[in-house]
């Protein structure tokens, strides 16, 4: 495949920042090739939107132990020992593989694990191979994080809606938390909203950093945010706050709703999230009342026990107060009509409805799998022209559970290969201990990555990536918005490094797919999928670094929503029809008890990290050198614990170790872990780089009675655990990073 080079000259250029999920522009500096600064945007409505993982970048990209030739495994497993080889050896060798295990098994025998935030995108050409294959096995990251929220809004609207920042005047935040090095401009929206009088309220354990500015703050237990919602909705309905007009024209099962949320009279919410019920019919006033109010996504919501209610409810009071669609509500973009989307670009049309079938968690936890994409095709083709729309990656995976059981039992059938890219299977998701069961079972891994992760030693070949400064991209956040973003090549990538685009490319044309991969490099792709605005990617690069088409407001007014019904459906017929209850509900997890007196709520970030990666970058890993537990300054006295004490962390399915840190803002009963711990400068003395040392992944169950019934999402956010005293862990005592 050719690649397109660059002169080797003193440059800046425009660059869409890779390092988290938010996708900041900034601009990157090079000289003689080489990446040297990060720096903040030249226009100041943006300039602001950069924090320190940004900045950080040339420590990433030209960092000493970056990934830079192609591994093929020496010896067992896991222990670290590799050959060097090509490129083109690499892919020969993994194809020849891959045709083995799915000629012997049938291609549902390969899965694939990703994440787009780290890869920036793979433009779908993971799903065009997959379904040319004929593998509906891919999961990803968004299972857990916005792409599974994403497939649960639509079951109410049909798309997923963005807050329209700039108008609103009420902010309504779940649990999360952004920071000015965290979710950067989300914080500055809110920052700026707060200045023109918006209102904030949050609902959060913790005394966070929101809540601490915020105008109402309803410190919830962890994991009750369905009960809240359907509180507010008592409220609201009872004293009519809804708009009437757009609930009687637009929506379908108000009477039914209304029913359910007869249910729950305010002393029983109160009972259940442990929040005063004047307080909460205050909150459901004031954003019921608001001229125009957001509830914006949010990481914690999308990863409870009650998961699909809690989004659904989300989305129900968006809509029963005219807060869809509108100014200062949130918007439904709707597709690019100048940008090809990933869903056309992944050919999901291709796949047989017998493969779809097979998809894991297809029969018991439909909701982002195929099952609920076939049902939605014929309306959101009416309404936004295309049948598929993979909204934020996250609407037609496969279960992660499920497949890492499937990895591990053989049931219901074999998963015999495994590909990872730029996603650290191993400590990304519930149930660390059969995730390793899981990998240990395959006949073939292949990572592609950056760096050495503990994922990428379990691999059988480990191929190098490059990075968001070394190859263009027009990012579209992944059909979230329809705004349009420039990301330049800045430098060129190691010589044996590839990007996702060429792994795939490269993968389908040594598997007999060669005429579904015509593009020669990623700018011919580039250019394709600008096609139908009649330009290169080349001009757009000369005359525009972000665009977005002008917004229009109640587009379902002329082509009604992407359901079944053509409505707001508040009664999912979806969920009817497969047999789950079509109204949310509030169901409560598993209660703490004497063995396990605390509440663990875990996946929460560092600000100088994202998900597990960064670890080995000095200049973040001095701002947090080693992870932290959470606790009351009550529940640490009661515990005979001090500050900075070296602790255990417990759960019936696994331990941790941590230093404790004393919050004041934390509720009592309740202990915050962070997300994705390992050390990576253990390499050499610590299986697996001390990935099962401090891990949160290992604390959380996936059985079926800690799963959300609908998604099939496991609990992380408030499940039994216990405390006790520890020292630091003898394999991190020569650790340069940990204070002893």
């Amino acid at each position: 495949m050719s690649k397109k080079r660059i002169s080797v000259e003193n440059k800046s250029t425009y660059s869409v920042c890779t390092i988290c999920d938010i996708g900041c522009q900034l601009r990157t500096e090079s000289i003689d090739g080489r990446v040297n600064r990060v720096v903040a945007h030249d226009n100041p409505m943006l300039a602001r939107n950069i924090c320190y993982k940004g900045t950080a970048a040339p420590h990433i990209h030209n960092h000493a132990e970056r990934l830079r030739v192609p591994l093929k495994r020496v010896g067992e497993r896991g222990k670290d020992n590799w050959q060097e080889i090509s490129y083109q050896q690499a892919m020969d060798e993994i194809a020849v593989k891959l045709k083995r295990i799915t000629d012997s098994f049938g291609p549902e025998a390969f899965a694939v694990s990703t994440s787009g935030w780290n890869t920036q995108t793979t433009h779908s050409m993971d799903r065009r191979f997959m379904n040319l294959l004929g593998s509906p096995n891919w999961i990803s990251g968004v299972a857990l994080c916005a792409g599974n929220t994403a497939a649960v809004n639509r079951l109410t609207y049909g798309w997923f809606p963005m807050p329209d920042w700039g108008n609103t005047n009420c902010i309504v935040l779940f649990g999360h938390n952004p920071r000015k090095h965290s979710w950067t401009p989300i914080y500055n929206s809110i920052k700026s909203a707060r200045a023109r009088g918006a209102k904030l309220i949050v609902l959060d354990p913790r005394v966070s950093d929101q809540a601490e500015q915020a105008d109402l703050h309803l410190r919830l237990r962890a994991g009750t945010d369905a009960a809240m919602c359907l509180g507010w909705l008592k409220v609201i309905i009872d004293e009519k706050l809804y708009d009437r007009d757009f609930v009687n024209d637009w929506c379908e099962g108000f009477e039914a709703l209304c029913d359910r949320v007869s249910e729950y009279p305010l002393d029983r919410v109160e009972q259940i999230t442990g929040v005063d019920r004047n307080h909460i019919a205050e909150a459901a006033r004031i954003y019921a009342k608001a001229n125009g109010a957001v509830i914006p996504w949010t990481p914690i919501t999308d990863q409870q026990i009650s998961s699909t209610s809690a989004i659904r409810l989300h989305s129900i009071l968006r809509a029963i107060t005219g807060n869809l669609d509108v100014v200062g509500g949130e918007t439904l973009g709707g597709f690019n009509p100048g940008y090809i989307p990933e869903s056309e670009l992944a050919l999901h049309d291709r796949l047989s409805d017998e493969q779809k079938a097979k998809q894991l968690g297809f029969d018991d936890h439909p909701v982002f799998t195929y099952r609920v994409a076939e049902i939605l095709k014929e309306p959101t083709n009416k309404v936004w022209g295309f049948p598929y729309a993979d909204l934020v990656m996250g609407c037609h995976m496969a279960n992660p559970t499920n497949v890492f059981r499937a990895m591990a039992t053989g049931d219901p059938y074999q998963i015999k290969a495994l590909f990872v890219l730029g996603n650290n299977t191993l400590l990304s998701y519930a149930n660390q201990h059969q995730i390793l069961k899981a990998l240990n079972n395959q006949e073939l891994i292949v990572a592609h990555e950056i760096f050495m992760t503990p994922t990428a030693m379990l691999a059988d070949y480990v191929l190098p990536g490059d990075v968001f400064t070394e190859r263009n991209h027009i990012a579209d956040s992944w059909s979230w918005t329809n705004r349009l973003t420039l990301s330049q090549k800045a430098v060129e990538p190691p010589v044996q490094a590839s990007s996702t685009f060429e792994f795939w490319t490269d993968l389908g044309r040594r598997m007999g797919f060669a005429e579904h991969f015509p593009w020669d490099s990623l700018e011919d792709l580039l250019d394709y999928r600008l096609s139908r605005s009649n330009r290169t990617f080349a001009q757009f690069e000369q005359t525009s670094y972000m665009e977005a088409p002008t917004p229009k407001f109640r587009k379902y007014r002329k082509t009604g929503f992407a359901t079944p019904s053509g409505k707001v459906e508040l009664y999912s017929s979806i969920l009817a029809d497969l047999n789950f209850d079509p109204l949310p509900y509030y169901r409560e997890g598993p209660s703490p008890d004497k063995k396990y007196p605390y509440l663990v709520f875990t996946g929460v970030r560092e600000d100088p990290f994202f998900q597990t990666g960064q670890r080995n970058i000095s200049v973040l890993r001095s701002r947090c050198p080693e992870p932290k537990l959470y606790m009351h300054p009550i529940d640490v006295s009661r515990e005979g614990f001090e500050e900075g004490e070296w602790v255990n962390l417990e759960t019936p399915s696994g331990k941790v170790s941590a230093r404790i840190s004393v919050q004041e803002s934390m509720k009592e009963g309740h202990v915050r872990v962070p997300h994705g711990w390992w050390y990576p400068e253990t390499r050499f003395e610590a299986p697996l780089s001390g990935a099962f040392i401090s891990s949160d992944a290992v604390l959380c169950s996936d059985e079926d009675e800690f799963l959300d019934y609908e998604q099939g999402v496991p609990n992380f956010k408030g499940f039994p655990g216990r405390v006790t005293k520890s020292s630091l862990p003898r394999v991190l005592e020569n650790s340069a990073f940990i204070e002893r």
